[in-house]
């Protein structure tokens, strides 16, 4: 049987932007990705901590450095600029390789969430 499980996590980073005239997404710099194993294009969980929004959108690179969380579309009605999120991307497993799963978890520092 295979279940649903946490891969990767950027836990608390600050919101830098919410851009509601772009398609839609969220846009993560591109050495917090790498740092979490977060992949372009990727689905993941949004969680506001400042007002407990939660939605589910996909991943954007942004500029490597520039430490951006920025949601955009319709998500940027739900999470503001200089709110704290969680950003959680999941994986397919086999039950029985629960004992091998090892997430790669991050935290930000503030204020331009530096690794």
């Amino acid at each position: 049987m295979q279940i649903n499980v946490l891969k990767s996590k950027i836990h608390r980073a600050i919101v830098t932007e919410a851009n509601l005239d772009y398609i839609g997404s969220i846009t993560i710099d591109e050495a917090l990705m790498e740092a979490a194993g977060i992949y372009e294009y990727e689905k993941v969980s949004v969680v506001n901590v400042t007002n407990g929004a939660r939605l589910e959108t996909y991943v954007i690179r942004g500029e490597r450095g520039s430490g951006v969380i920025c949601l955009n579309g319709a998500a940027a009605h739900l999470i503001h600029r200089d709110d704290i999120v969680i950003i959680m991307a999941y994986t397919w497993i086999e039950h029985s390789d629960m004992d091998k799963l090892n997430p790669k978890i991050i935290f930000p520092k503030a204020p331009n969430n530096r690794i």
